[in-house]
């Protein structure tokens, strides 16, 4: 039996979201939501918001099954979190399918074990491509099916090949004090001379979807520690905030402008390791939410 290692997050939106799809496609898989539920009670154990009298050894003992080859299996990583307190996350599980095994295997960053040829196919956010190999322009970039045509050849083999379809827009955020009764849009950055707070890990993303015509002027600043994001963008006045349902940013005062870039979980292959077995693996995940033109 032919085996198809596909490389995912270890834990996040974008796991559950493959998961989820898999669920879809195989309404016998029932594993898929199990995996969820223990990561996610796993993840409330190490914030604090939940308590267990076992210790992380026993639990990540308790989760294991060694006498099944199609049980999922887990792994232990530090938590950035105060005290760098280890969490249970995903490590693996195969799936048998019809004419193969697909086997999801955990890793930290699914994008860049792709970059380094571990993988032919993987899964990541949107973002990450963004982050680290997208070319910045005057031109914003505003979706997924453009991200391909950014990517310059000559610094990574992998490409975007669709998505899954769980959109989240990075969104422009403003107080009225900055921005007036209007709605806040890259045409107003684009005039405006200030402070743009933002998360630091997304100022090349933040330069890419606004594009660099309109951040030109902009300075960016980053939320003080431990300050939320959205509290440290309404006393800045404009940011940009990966919102959710904007109820949060209503509840500090902001008005919820300009969606800028959907970020959304992508099904990844690196085209110099992809071959025609991955062919299969690839259909499975065939999406009509977010469908990929080859760049021209």
């Amino acid at each position: 039996m032919t085996t198809i290692r596909v490389a995912v997050p270890r834990k996040g939106r974008p796991l559950y979201a493959v998961l989820r799809r898999l669920r879809e496609t195989r309404t016998d898989w029932s594993v898929a939501e199990r995996i969820i539920e223990t990561l996610d009670r796993e993840k409330a154990i190490t914030k604090g918001t939940s308590a267990s009298d076992r210790s992380v050894y026993d639990r990540l003992a308790a989760h294991s099954n060694a006498t099944d080859p199609t049980a999922p299996e887990y792994t232990l990583c530090r938590d950035a979190r105060d005290g760098l307190p280890r969490r249970i996350v995903f490590d693996s599980v195969t799936i048998p399918m019809d004419g193969f095994d697909l086997q999801l295997i955990g890793r930290e960053e699914p994008f860049r074990a792709l970059r380094k040829h571990e993988f032919a196919l993987g899964f990541d956010s949107a973002d990450l491509v963004l982050e680290e190999v997208v070319t910045l322009d005057a031109e914003p970039l505003r979706d997924v099916n453009a991200i391909n045509g950014r990517i310059d050849p000559h610094d990574t083999d992998v490409r975007v090949v669709n998505g899954l379809g769980d959109t989240v827009y990075h969104t422009l955020l403003g107080t009225t004090e900055t921005v007036g009764a209007q709605t806040p849009t890259r045409s107003f950055v684009e005039k405006y001379d200030g402070s743009l707070c933002i998360d630091p890990r997304y100022e090349r993303l933040v330069r890419a979807v606004l594009g660099t015509t309109a951040t030109q002027s902009v300075e960016f600043c980053y939320p003080d520690h431990g300050l939320d994001e959205e509290r440290a963008i309404a006393n800045t006045g404009l940011g940009v905030y990966l919102t959710v349902s904007g109820s949060t940013a209503r509840e500090n005062g902001l008005t919820i402008g300009e969606q800028l870039f959907p970020s959304e979980t992508v099904l990844l292959e690196n085209g110099s390791e992809r071959t025609s077995r991955h062919e299969s693996a690839v259909e499975l995940f065939a999406s009509s939410e977010t469908v990929i033109s080859p760049p021209t």
